[in-house]
């Protein structure tokens, strides 16, 4: 027999039962794991699961909010279940053999009542009264990109401003100074009333409601290549209308180029307004940043080669693609293998494993593990534009180019002619293309004038020239 409590003092969940003592027991979810401290012995044991977690080298957080598979082998587990607890960092709830994590919204908010309420007092909300900023980033799955970096050179430059962080739970751990407010609570609702500046990098979606005052900076998410918005494949008026109505929310648009800011501008019909060419604020850990403590964190040796493997979403899977073995290739390259999946693909996908094989779909900061690489594995993510600021080798692996280009999405150039590093289709070709030690000299003129168009303003200062032109418009106060 076993049963499970919860611990809400020490945050933890309980379960005990007769026989043997087991030899071991996990939660196991989609982004995290915990073991627990199995302790007893003779007729009876138990095994105690922490809530929280340490990833990264960061403080202890609660766990994402997801479904986590109870492991604990030899013991039988089909009668265990704990009503709906809520605790400080999680909402956790148990059947059979599975914990169900949530995040710590009181359940009478989360009926369409009662959204429905707390939406009603946020349009009611006189709105921008607080010297204040809303921040998200990739729908509060993340606090990375372009808006923490602004956030660190705003908390430098006026540090009474309040910052507030938008997050689907608080395994998210937002910046030094900030304030986390969990989506759908009410003080995620009174946080994006009342704040006068909102800084997001990917829409605002549903619900939205400006304010008098109140003003929105898009930073976007990267230069693009493939195509998107008014540009994707097919006529669709929906989308199209879509579109147009989230980009009049937007008062300014920031661009890494004057590439990008062309497309952007029509891509989202971004006329009449201002486009901010400044560089991308989270490349400027790309010139000014240090790798050590960052491989320190993630658990890699001095001296260990690392290759970073960042491919795009698809339009058609919700997972990440699964083109390479990452422990395969860690064995053929005699590396450390990264891999980092899309924000699209952290709800839906699971960690990869393996020897020398680290996920780091949940790092909070793309641009630390940019730094991080000897060299970057990609496709079409816009992450290419960025990693070039470091000059290092990129890998463009494309076994579903034709499919992607022809059908999916489009392109704004063509890649195969301009592209700084081998386009390859297969593992085996990818291998031969890093073992290639006349790469570096074969795409030098490419990687040259790429750099000279795409990071002409990631210098370092991007941040701070970000911000020096929200103070000036008077979005905010010092």
């Amino acid at each position: 027999m076993t049963t499970a409590r919860i611990d809400e003092t020490a945050e933890t969940l309980i379960i005990a039962g007769t026989g043997p003592r087991p030899r071991a027991a996990e939660l196991v979810g989609p982004r995290a794991r915990v073991t627990a401290r199995v302790s007893g012995g003779g007729k009876t044991w138990k095994a105690t699961f922490p809530l929280r977690a340490a990833r990264w080298g960061g403080p202890e957080l609660p766990l994402p909010a997801g479904a986590y598979e109870i492991r604990i082998p030899g013991a039988e587990l089909d009668d265990l279940s704990v009503a709906p607890v809520v605790l400080d960092g999680v909402r956790i709830a148990v059947d059979s053999t599975t914990a169900q994590i949530a995040a710590p919204i009181d359940p009478v908010y989360e009926t369409a009542e009662g959204q429905a309420t707390l939406e009603g007092r946020y349009v009611s909300h006189p709105g921008g009264t607080e010297n204040a900023v809303f921040f998200e980033s990739f729908y509060g799955r993340s606090v990375g990109c372009n808006p923490r970096a602004i956030d660190r050179a705003l908390a430098a430059a006026a540090p009474d401003v309040v910052r507030y962080w938008s997050v689907v739970d608080l395994s998210v751990e937002v910046p030094e100074g900030a304030v986390a407010v969990v989506e759908g609570s009410p003080e995620w609702w009174r946080a994006r009333a009342a704040a006068r500046l909102l800084i997001v990098n990917d829409w605002l979606r549903r619900r939205f409601v400006r304010k008098p005052g109140q003003k929105v900076v898009q930073t976007w998410h990267g230069t693009p290549l493939k195509r998107l918005a008014l540009h994707r494949p097919g006529f669709d008026p929906r989308r199209m209308a879509a579109v147009v109505k989230e980009s009049r929310r937007w008062d300014v648009l920031l661009a890494q180029n004057t590439y990008a800011e062309r497309i952007l501008r029509k891509a989202y019909a971004f006329f009449g307004r201002p486009i901010w060419v400044e560089g991308y604020p989270r490349n400027d850990s790309l010139v000014t940043g240090d790798a050590s403590a960052i491989r320190a964190a993630l658990g890699i040796a001095e001296g260990e080669h690392v290759l970073l493997y960042a491919p795009t979403w698809r339009d058609d899977r919700k997972e990440m693609v699964d083109f390479i073995d990452p422990e395969r290739l860690a064995q053929q390259t005699d590396s450390v293998v990264l891999v980092r999946g899309h924000s699209r693909t952290i709800d839906t996908g699971r960690d990869r494993a393996g020897a020398r094989v680290i996920d780091v779909t949940g790092f909070p900061e793309t641009a630390q593990l940019l730094l991080t690489a000897d060299a970057l594995i990609t496709d079409y993510s816009s992450v290419m534009f960025d990693f070039s600021v470091t000059g290092k080798p990129m890998y463009f692996l494309v076994p579903d180019l034709d499919h992607y280009r022809g059908e999916l999405r489009g392109f704004y150039f063509d890649l195969a002619s301009r592209a700084p590093g081998p386009l390859v289709h297969t593992q085996d070709e990818l291998v031969a293309a890093l073992a290639d030690e006349t790469h570096e000299q074969t795409f030098a003129e490419r990687y040259s004038a790429w750099r000279a168009q795409f990071n002409r303003r990631d210098d370092g200062n991007a941040s701070e020239r970000v911000v020096a032109r929200i103070l000036d418009q008077g979005y905010l106060t010092r």
